[in-house]
């Protein structure tokens, strides 16, 4: 009776772990190889600062801007689609395939946005457009536009199809299904699951979920089913998050084989091809190779899978990646994927023959141009994803390190300061005189005919704040600083409810005030970013001996009581950056980082009218922060004095003797992040050193 007694306890406290902290963006609550969960959805409120002031935007204008984008066929016919595909609207498909799982991404930030804020009208709104989503997808679960519109102008009702039963193999009598990996169908039922789970987690409704398990038993079939190279057709692998995720949400063993299947297929594969990330089988590859977005989904897939397996080859793999991107392949703003039209080794060495051609590629080492640098919005949230997650199973500070930087650099660029206007590239440096004319726009537009980005970026930066903090055994960890509130339930049971105040990323000084605590002791864990090397700490006023290391976490562990206050000070000098001189673009260059924010020089911003290649950066230099308005959004700017160059034309010039000037030169500098909001003008984060 007593060991009855005991069981049923132990078990009851086990369910309120998982019900309390499993409604995160990720829910590793009971993942066996996790350090780390995240907190739930609505557990974290942005309050002043930067982020609130961002989410403003972000909630207010960015969410409904793009809808009326989106719920515009004369512009795009992104939900069209899916009202044709349900047979409200007679009419075609139009645009790219992969446009289903762009529209999942924007819904989810919609939920992401009501899990916080509770806004009826867009409630409403997902009610609305959830209804259609559901009358589209077939009875076995499949789900794709182009192929449903298809098959209702055959005078087909897919929506009764059933692939799904006994005997029925995917790629005979499903009406198109898979037969072209460039319809990205799993890239779209990855985005589904997702927007499902982040629903369900947000509002408690399971319309959309249950249409995310019909998709992914659809899935399962298919690989239970299909020949190896039509089970090779998933040419974007943002699904193996969603499968995993979806193994989570439901506890379905099925979901968990099949993600470890996915990795398994890629060695399986003849004449497989970087674009999908299958030339080499997985567990090959210790550098980041191919595609920089298909990549970085694949990265963040299988740290999911590790978190659940523990399977130390994978983390093998990840972390040899990780070290390949980060110390050779990733630009100064954490963004990826230098090069639209590149070359790729295969990801085990650098022999010339093991070259393959890629577009969107994480090419050579060191191979980091600045004017043509491709650096898609999508890759740089990728890049957020892989450490994220490989941050959940280490709990080192290195990947919140690198995930902050690609946030507020390279992810925070791809909109607009008023919310309406998107990149879908991330170059370094623009000038009106480089005569190569790129693919991609030089200013951000609110649509883009390959519209991936704008809504992977609405999502992303909608859920911000669930990056902010992690919980562990005893534990919260401070990832993010911002001016923010937490409330969550440590160990499933105790409530802790604190506050954040501060004017981070424009100054270092951090306020934690503790409202509620439990009785016994727990570990409060903040971050010491890699920047700052000089970090000191006081608990309720009294200094806090600690070493405080760099791109480390520091422990406070005590018995925590309301009112407590915790002050964590952060230097945080203007710093001149250089990189290694096998990066040739930038040998004999600087750059200027001040806390986590890269900074630029536009045009606009120097005296006298100069342009960008008059002005060199001397090594003594002393830029002075200062507090300004750029397009309504509060930003500290950097003034300083820098030396002018040899001021004569370049035009019809290559080569000429160097030249001197002993003049100087007043600029300013603005966050990266901000570029390109005052109108079309030359911008450059690398300058010349005078040193």
């Amino acid at each position: 009776m007593k060991k009855s007694l005991l069981l049923s306890f132990i078990v009851v406290s086990l369910n309120l772990t998982l019900i309390a902290q499993n409604r995160g963006i990720t829910n590793t609550s009971a993942s066996k190889y996790a350090k780390m969960n995240s907190t739930n959805i609505d557990a974290v409120k942005w309050t002043n600062g930067f982020w609130a002031e961002r989410y403003n935007v972000f909630k207010d204008t960015m969410i409904l801007s793009m809808w009326k984008t989106i719920d515009n066929p004369d512009i795009s016919h992104m939900y069209r689609n899916f009202e044709v595909a349900a047979g409200d609207i007679d009419g075609d498909h139009w645009g790219p395939p992969f446009h289903d799982g762009d529209f999942y991404k924007w819904l989810e930030g919609v939920a992401s946005v009501y899990a916080v804020t509770k806004d009826p009208k867009l409630d409403a709104l997902m009610d609305k457009i959830i209804a259609v989503i559901v009358k589209v997808q077939r009875a076995d679960g499949y789900i794709h536009t182009p192929v449903i519109i298809a098959e209702l102008h055959k005078g087909i009702d897919s929506h009764k199809i059933d692939n799904t039963v006994v005997g029925t193999k995917v790629g005979t009598a499903d009406k198109g299904a898979f037969n072209n990996r460039l319809n990205f169908e799993t890239y779209n039922l990855g985005h589904l699951m997702m927007a499902g789970i982040i629903h369900k987690r947000a509002t408690g409704k399971t319309t959309l979920f249950n249409a995310a398990v019909k998709a992914t038993d659809f899935l399962c079939h298919f690989y239970e089913t299909a020949s190896a190279e039509l089970a090779r057709n998933a040419i974007c692998p943002s699904h193996y998050m969603g499968v995993v995720e979806m193994y989570r949400a439901t506890g379905n063993p099925r979901y968990l084989e099949l993600a470890k299947n996915l990795i398994n297929i890629r060695g399986m594969v003849e004449n497989g091809t970087d674009d999908n990330q299958d030339r080499i089988p997985f567990r090959q590859q210790y550098q980041a190779m191919g595609h920089a977005v298909r990549a970085n989904y694949l990265y963040a897939g299988v740290a999911d899978v590790y978190a659940e397996t523990g399977e130390q080859q994978l983390i093998k793999n990840l972390t040899s990646i990780w070290t390949d991107i980060t110390t050779r392949k990733m630009y100064v703003t954490g963004a990826c994927g230098a090069l639209y039209d590149g070359t790729s080794p295969d990801g085990t060495n650098y022999h010339p023959d093991s070259i393959q051609k890629v577009h969107q590629a994480y090419g050579r080492a060191y191979q980091l141009p600045n004017s043509t640098a491709h650096n898609e919005t999508c890759a740089n949230i990728g890049n957020m994803l892989f450490n994220w997650r490989m941050l959940q199973v280490t709990a080192d500070a290195k990947y919140a390190d690198v995930l902050e930087t690609a946030l507020y650099n390279s992810v925070l660029s791809g909109v607009s300061l008023d919310g309406k206007r998107f990149f879908y590239t991330n170059p370094l440096r623009i000038s009106n005189d480089f005569p190569y004319k790129l693919r991609w726009p030089k200013e951000r537009t609110e649509y883009i005919s390959c519209f991936c980005c704008p809504p992977n970026t609405v999502r992303t930066l909608c859920e911000a704040q669930d990056y902010a903090y992690s919980l562990g055994r005893n534990s919260v960890y401070c990832n993010l600083y911002g001016g923010s509130q937490l409330e969550t339930m440590l160990n499933g049971k105790d409530k802790i409810k604190l506050t954040q105040t501060t004017d981070y990323p424009w100054d270092g000084n951090i306020k934690i005030s503790i409202e509620n605590a439990p009785e016994k002791a727990f570990s409060l864990y903040l971050r010491i970013p890699e920047w700052c090397d000089k970090a000191t700490i006081t608990v309720n006023g009294q200094p806090f001996a600690a070493e405080n290391i760099s791109n480390t976490y520091t422990e406070i562990n005590r018995i925590w009581k309301k009112g407590d206050v915790v002050e964590l000070i952060l230097d945080m000098p203007v710093k001149l950056l250089e990189s290694n001189p096998l990066v040739e673009e930038t040998r004999n260059q600087t750059c200027v980082k001040r806390g986590p924010l890269v900074y630029c020089l536009e045009g606009m911003d120097i005296q006298g009218g100069k342009k960008i290649d008059d002005v060199m950066i001397p090594a003594d230099i002393k830029f002075t922060p200062r507090k300004t308005v750029i397009a309504g959004s509060s930003i500290v700017v950097l003034d300083g004095t820098a030396r002018l160059a040899n001021e004569k034309s370049w035009k019809n010039t290559l080569y000429r003797e160097v030249g001197k000037s002993d003049k100087s030169v007043n600029i300013t500098l603005i966050p990266y992040y901000a570029w390109g909001n005052r109108g079309k003008m030359d911008m450059t984060v690398w300058m010349p050193l005078e040193k």
